[in-house]
């Protein structure tokens, strides 16, 4: 064949198995599943629980920073914030300083969900079987792979 090169065809770059983005996608998939039991008793979407994941370290967010944090454009969050919101998780406001600024800040409620969803990670840890020290080095790896892909 005229377009061969030595690995094989130039196609051989379509194959879905020579795709970084197709492990990552189905594993991302496939982790998401598993929460949805764990996440269901807490009546949270797995999106609601990593907002509430930040708001139960920080208390109070602009919506931008959350977005920011989250990988989440407006389109997105909105919806996840007006859904905790009201469950009475969250209040958003606007910010004193400027009024242009909305400010998502964690209620009473919100703070006590977090003694129900303390177990989540221990419970998530036996879906997923691997070794302390990959999974730390998976997580490096991640984290290396989004700050070179940012905008």
């Amino acid at each position: 064949m005229e377009n061969e090169d030595f690995d094989g065809t130039v196609y051989d770059c379509l194959k879905i198995e020579n795709q970084l983005c197709f492990p990552l996608y189905a594993a991302s998939k496939e982790v998401i599943k598993r929460y949805r039991p764990f996440l269901e008793k807490l009546e949270l979407t797995y999106t609601q629980y990593l907002a509430m994941m930040v708001f139960w370290e920080q208390k109070s967010i602009s919506v931008k920073e959350l977005g920011a944090k989250l990988y989440l454009d407006s389109g997105t969050l909105t919806p996840v914030l007006k859904h905790l919101e009201q469950k009475e998780y969250i209040t958003r406001s606007r910010s004193r300083e400027d009024e242009r600024v909305l400010i998502a800040e964690i209620t009473e409620k919100g703070e006590a969900l977090r003694d129900k969803a303390v177990e989540v990670p221990t419970q998530m840890a036996c879906c997923i079987r691997l070794e302390p020290e990959e999974a730390a080095a998976l997580y490096k790896l991640l984290y290396k792979l989004l700050g070179s892909i940012e905008q």
